[in-house]
């Protein structure tokens, strides 16, 4: 069996060393080892083999005998032999091709969840393009490195959808929409046809929902990133504080038009579904 074991050695020289040879000494495989530098003592993850019939409890006590402080283990699969760089580079990739999983698949990076709960006592935050934030949880502490390589992903995945944002809205052309908003409705009118299509919905003190709509023909050119703009200032002068948008968990276009619309929304899956709620307290009517 596989298991992943994190413990706080102290930093010095040959701590690792002794607990590599208690491993030796009870069986036990080191098949990876991650160290993440700390002030006064080094966190060292290590996927371990052991024997089929080792529990939990076996596991910490070996890594306690060695000196071993905060010990966590949990069961893994082959997968967590993986090259870390490879993982990385193949979380943006996945993140890029469909930016709507980017907790899922930050989750998986970092074992983590996505889902709040009060077991999670570590919370690790991204914030994307300055303006999506996805929060991922788990029960063992994130080191400073996971942090730091964290907020570079998120930095390299936002920069690469900037690049591939739509046109902004701000700068009329040609052939352009006309955006007309009647209440709690937002639409864009292109000869005499509905373009695309935005509408609040009140929810006394939850955030309201907004249903957005954008005609094929218009995508990628910035309708629906006016449309989500204009609909959510059209709730802020109704009285709303929050916005929340809901969308199947394979759609493209959601994380890129709240980057493109400048707004602070925070992104969350729950299985097939994809939630969005951007504060809008500071826009103006």
């Amino acid at each position: 069996m596989l298991w992943r074991v994190r413990a706080g050695l102290p930093d010095r020289p040959g701590a690792l060393a002794e607990l590599a040879a208690a491993c030796g000494r009870a069986g036990v495989n080191i098949q990876t080892v991650q160290v993440f530098p700390g002030e006064a003592t080094v966190t060292d993850e290590l996927v371990l083999q052991v024997p089929h019939d080792w529990t939990q409890d076996q596991l910490r006590e070996l890594v306690d005998g060695a000196g071993g402080e905060t010990v966590s283990a949990v069961p893994v699969t082959t997968a967590a032999l993986e090259d870390q760089p490879t993982r990385y580079v193949q979380a943006v990739r996945s993140i890029v091709a469909q930016p709507a999983t980017f907790p899922d698949v930050a989750a998986h990076l970092f074992d983590a969840e996505v889902a709040p709960s009060t077991a999670h006592v570590d919370v690790l935050e991204m914030t994307v393009g300055g303006s999506a934030t996805i929060q991922i949880r788990r029960d063992t502490p994130f080191t400073t490195t996971e942090r730091q390589r964290a907020a570079a992903l998120a930095e390299l995945v936002g920069e690469v959808l900037d690049a591939q944002a739509p046109p902004s809205p701000q700068q009329p052309g040609a052939g352009d929409p006309e955006f007309v908003t009647t209440g709690a409705v937002v639409s864009a009118l292109a000869g005499g046809k509905v373009a695309g299509r935005a509408e609040y919905t009140p929810a006394g003190g939850e955030p309201w929902p907004v249903d957005l709509w954008v005609d094929p023909a218009w995508h990628r050119r910035g309708v629906g990133t006016r449309l989500l703009a204009d609909v959510a200032r059209a709730a802020r002068g109704a009285g709303a504080d929050e916005i929340v948008l809901t969308a199947p968990s394979d759609t493209k276009a959601v994380l890129p038009m709240v980057l493109a619309a400048g707004m602070r929304g925070r992104i969350r899956m729950a299985g097939d579904t994809l939630t969005v709620r951007i504060a809008i307290t500071d826009l103006r009517a």
